[in-house]
């Protein structure tokens, strides 16, 4: 008998322990799929991989705020909450961690790809964009931006592998091609993006040796210390988990999205119910990297978002469409608080950081739910670790 997903959620130690060697270097942590493995006859999940890592959090000393007495109207004191010092919400973006799953699941071949590069660039909050406090001290000072991205392959693996280890590299370059002058902040980062996965998308060609027909998805995150960047194409798709709202940083490109649709007619192509709407009947989603067979109806055109990070951000999540699938947004964001609240107030060793515990539960539960594709997520956890700690310990007191 299939455990429910109740259980599930409360086995949070019952998957393999990650066997990748955990990173918090500039160096990525990148997943390719050579030495993927079938699902066993027992219907276990085989692992491709599974890593975890941290970011250190730099304590900042935080100020109380101070109490300020102002007379109302009616003779007697106001006392009001004095505004306290602007500073970066990201703390330098050094608090964060996070754990990934990938999972061939019940397809025959593993064609999705993940890559996680904390600092893969260093530049300081004001000179990336978007800082909440550009007058703070923090805002000046050198600090990492990370990168998190997904990369789900169709007709095979190559596009994705390539994108997994080229991505990162290339929106870096094109983000240093761009220069100030006259272009403010989000412009750059579009720019940089659009440049970005158009190489790519020509790189793929000749460095993969990827042949026409096969492409991928890509949906990445660039995490600085005040805002959350992410660039899609296709339908893997992120989510931020805040407080207890679930917001989409994504839309996925289907062929029968109305302006997908429109635009895909205007250039002379079809879309046909082919077990879902697909482009002439083939492809399921409407822009991708690579599937050069099917230029210009795909395109490697990205749609890029901006979400200026709070303090009530819990966790971010990346996913190919294996999850997806069988889930929806709210069902996903509802188990991830669950869990990571439950695994903060809990006495659990650092065996395995909460991120990890996240990603592993939820590709239980789309496996559970009989997800016939490949499974890859990736769980950023936002609270600093630090401050997940401060909480004392009563373990040992009488």
């Amino acid at each position: 008998m299939e455990a429910s997903e109740d259980e599930q959620l409360e086995r949070v130690d019952s998957l393999p322990e990650p066997d990748l060697a955990s990173t918090s270097s500039g160096l990525s942590s990148i997943l390719n799929t050579e030495d993927s493995r079938s699902t066993s006859s027992s219907g276990d999940i085989s692992f491709t991989s599974s890593s975890s890592g941290d970011i250190l959090a730099i304590l900042v000393p935080e100020a109380a705020a101070p109490m300020l007495v102002e007379p109302s109207l009616n003779g007697e004191d106001s006392t009001v909450m004095a505004t306290a010092r602007q500073k970066c919400v990201g703390r330098n973006n050094k608090g964060v961690s996070w754990g990934f799953t990938s999972v061939i699941g019940r397809r025959r071949e593993m064609e999705d790809a993940v890559a996680v590069v904390p600092g893969f660039m260093s530049r300081t909050c004001h000179h990336v964009g978007g800082c909440t406090a550009p007058d703070s001290r923090t805002s000046g000072e050198i600090s990492p931006v990370h990168f998190f991205g997904v990369f789900d392959g169709h007709g095979g693996s190559q596009v994705a592998k390539f994108c997994a280890e080229r991505m990162h590299e290339v929106i870096a370059e094109e983000w240093d091609r761009e220069t100030d002058d006259g272009y403010e902040w989000h412009r750059r980062w579009e720019s940089a993006f659009s440049s970005g996965f158009e190489r790519a998308d020509n790189e793929s060609v000749t460095e993969a040796a990827a042949p026409e027909m096969v492409g991928s998805t890509a949906v990445v995150v660039v995490l600085s210390g005040c805002q959350i960047i992410t660039s899609n194409c296709g339908d893997s798709r992120a989510i931020l988990c805040r407080g207890t709202q679930t917001i989409p940083l994504t839309v996925d490109q289907k062929p029968d999205r109305e302006d997908e649709l429109m635009r895909i007619e205007e250039e002379g192509g079809k879309v046909i119910n082919w077990n879902g709407a697909r482009v002439f009947g083939v492809l399921a989603m409407s822009r991708a990297i690579g599937d050069r067979y099917l230029r210009p109806w795909i395109i490697p055109v990205p749609e890029i978002t901006f979400m200026t990070r709070t303090d009530e951000d819990e966790c971010l999540i990346l996913a190919s469409d294996g999850l997806w699938d069988v889930m929806t947004n709210e069902e996903v964001g509802a188990a991830a608080r669950r869990l990571l609240r439950r695994w903060r107030r809990s006495l659990m060793t650092d065996d395995i950081s909460p991120a990890q515990a996240v990603a592993d539960n939820l590709t239980e539960i789309a496996y559970g739910r009989n997800s016939s594709d490949n499974i890859s997520i990736i769980v950023v956890d936002l609270k600093s670790k630090r401050r997940r700690q401060q909480r004392p310990s009563t373990r040992g007191v009488e």
